[in-house]
């Protein structure tokens, strides 16, 4: 089967940026010298620019050019947030660490990041809070060697933006998510942090999300309070 053109190049611009020559917040070549360089037609390369931007891997700004995306960007730190508030908009969350440590993974996290099981990962246990009001219990992990020397320093650095330390201090942009959504009733624990009564229903959501060539980095389970917030997302 013949491949068309644009997809040819979109994957040689997807491994360019596999291979780190332009990184977050790097602009690209302009079509033009792309298009040179791949010896195809402007066209060709706007068509796979579009695409790629249609996958938010590029951002194309307004008399400046095209840039690989970055979780610098608020639009894009909220990307993969849906839950958002009865007013209709995302909330801008506060991030409270309070549980980091390196542990063995269990045999369900480690085949989703596609480790052997009892692969050191690293646990990130945290609350996030809107107007300081609990709102998601966030358990999170991701493998302990692809993110060597992390600590609990860095992490409350970037404010609990794990996206934009992954990209910024390793390199790892995360392009797409996967969830799995049910409903669920608090637990003793879930209920002492989120500070609310035993069986408050809760909404859990599961995530897995990915670098380029469909690479599982992260997978975390939040726990939401969905009172005054509901799970939004777009079908196309």
């Amino acid at each position: 089967m013949n491949i068309p053109l644009y997809v040819q190049v979109k994957q040689r611009i997807t491994e360019e940026l596999v291979s780190g020559k332009w990184r977050a917040g790097d602009m690209i070549p302009s079509e033009i010298e792309l298009a040179n360089d791949f010896k195809v037609s402007q066209g060709t390369v706007r068509k796979a620019i579009d695409a790629l931007s249609n996958e938010k891997i590029l951002v194309r700004r307004q008399g400046k050019g095209t840039y690989v995306t970055t979780h610098d960007e608020e639009q894009i730190q909220l990307r993969f947030l849906r839950l958002t508030s009865t007013k209709g908009h995302k909330e801008k969350l506060e991030s409270e660490l309070f549980s980091f440590k390196k542990i063995r993974s269990s045999s369900y996290v480690a085949k989703q990041l596609n480790l052997a099981p009892g692969s050191p990962v690293f646990q990130i246990k945290r609350l996030l809070t809107f107007d300081k009001k609990p709102l998601i219990l966030d358990e999170i992990y991701i493998s302990s060697s692809a993110f060597k020397g992390l600590n609990e320093e860095m992490i409350n650095q970037k404010k609990g933006s794990l996206y934009r330390l992954y990209e910024s201090r390793y390199g790892v942009q995360m392009l797409k998510a996967n969830e799995k959504i049910k409903a669920v009733a608090a637990g003793s624990e879930v209920s002492k942090l989120l500070s609310i009564p035993k069986k408050t229903p809760l909404l859990s959501i599961e995530r897995l999300s990915y670098t380029y060539g469909e690479k599982p980095v992260e997978w975390r389970l939040g726990l939401c309070l969905t009172e005054n917030y509901h799970y939004q997302t777009e079908l196309e």
